[in-house]
């Protein structure tokens, strides 16, 4: 039987893996937002993860029975598939607990069009068990098809890394798990013919669904543990990026570093692993200790900058700062769960106006998703702060003196500024 792929969903993590499943199969890809898949049918891609020519390489502007890929909104053209592959987010609510709404409707959009022998592929980070707990059952009652008999299940946990060029979803290698032994192979050998760093083959989707949520949380885990030091180390008026650099000359020490931790993944994660420890009847320590650390460097950033304006006789309250970059992370417009925003709230609570200045990010995304205004051009003005949030390489460059008051400070929150910064974390 011919194999034919409906991703279901085409963000950061969907549109890059259904234009590489396309260069071997027939792929459709599913989206709920007729905005985003105009713009992929014109080989536009926001999200700057897949280039133009890459993409119109693989698009068609109808259903495919060759290798190929068609974007659509509607249900019908995913019908014929026969392996569908789930990439949507799975946040966290303001509580910090796991919202699996947009695998609830996606898994409904699925069912709806489910057949006999059909399977399905979870990409989306979650706590153990989501996929067989709480996404099956979806499937079944709207399909009305029996688990492991008339449909299967399988998951591959994503590890895109927004903005990577060099660590692409083709050169990372993938873990993989079945709802069957069986099923396990035919999901392996899907991703095995288009991952060419390999794949990994867990004996269960429990296993696979554990392996991904911890590589965040250790990630998460080791990073509060540096912010620790971070803020022991600026009390003890040592500084932070010289120790780490100093212990980091031993083979296996492990070169993590302060900063702001959010995004998708390492900010959300730790929280699903939790949310399922607590429902076991466990307390986890180290994790929650881990994430209430690196929540707080929002605020604990923005109390070192007042002091550093305090110091230099500047009047906080009305004063003017501009902010350095609002995404997650350099060079990529993803302002998923940023936690630049916790520092701009926090300075504004000092009665600072901030300015925010960002090539990178989509001042309407920014707008509705923290009604903040942004800019993608540098104003021609002095601030009385200048605080780099964000590592862009066109910060890079900047002339801090062009944007500084007599007495104006600068604070790089990333670390990389060698004579310009005031302070860092």
């Amino acid at each position: 039987m011919r194999i034919k792929i409906g991703v279901i969903g085409l963000g950061y993590v969907g549109l890059p893996l259904a234009r590489l499943f396309a260069t071997k199969y027939s792929v459709v890809g599913f989206d709920i937002n007729q905005t985003r898949v105009d713009d992929l049918n014109q080989g536009i891609d926001h999200t700057l993860e897949v280039d133009s020519a890459m993409l119109k390489a693989v698009l068609s502007n109808e259903p495919l029975t060759e290798n190929g890929l068609f974007c659509s909104t509607a249900i019908d053209s995913i019908k014929d598939c026969n392996y569908y592959v789930v990439t949507v987010p799975t946040p966290v609510d303001r509580n910090n607990r796991p919202d699996l709404t947009p695998l609830y409707k996606s898994s409904e959009t699925v069912a709806k069009v489910l057949k006999k022998g059909d399977i399905v592929i979870y990409e989306s980070t979650v706590y153990p068990g989501v996929t067989e707990e709480e996404c099956v059952p979806v499937l079944e009652k709207i399909s009305g098809l029996k688990f492991n008999e008339d449909f299967f299940a399988g998951y591959s946990p994503e590890r895109i890394n927004p903005g990577d060029k060099e660590h692409t979803v083709d050169k990372i290698l993938k873990v993989t798990a079945g709802s069957t032994p069986e099923i396990g192979i035919k999901v392996n050998e899907l991703y095995q013919s288009v991952i060419t760093a390999g794949t990994h083959l867990a004996p269960t989707i429990k296993v696979a669904e554990a392996a991904k949520v911890i590589e965040n949380s250790q990630r998460d885990i080791n990073i509060a543990f540096v912010n620790e030091l971070a803020k022991i180390f600026n009390i003890l008026n040592i500084d932070t990026q010289a120790v780490l650099e100093a212990a980091g000359t031993k083979w296996n020490f492990l070169p993590f570093k302060p900063g702001l931790v959010g995004g998708h993944c390492i900010g959300v994660d730790p929280y699903y692993l939790a949310q399922k420890a607590q429902e076991a009847g466990y307390h986890p320590e180290i994790i929650l200790a881990g994430r209430r650390m690196n929540d707080s460097m929002g605020d604990y950033v923005a109390s070192q900058v007042v002091k550093l304006m305090i110091k230099k006789n500047i009047t906080v309250n009305k004063a003017k700062l501009l902010m350095l970059g609002i995404t997650f992370k350099e060079n990529c417009p993803d302002v998923r769960n940023t936690k630049i925003v916790d520092v701009i709230r926090a300075l504004a609570d000092y009665g600072i106006a901030v300015s925010i200045y960002d090539p990178w990010a989509n001042p309407a995304e920014v707008k509705h998703e923290y009604n903040l205004i942004t800019s993608t051009e540098l104003k021609d003005e002095k601030y009385d702060g200048v605080v780099l949030g964000v590592a862009h390489n066109e910060f890079l460059s900047l002339d801090f003196d062009k944007l500084k008051k007599e007495k104006a400070i600068v604070y790089d929150v990333k670390g990389i500024l060698t004579t310009q910064a005031d302070g860092k974390l």
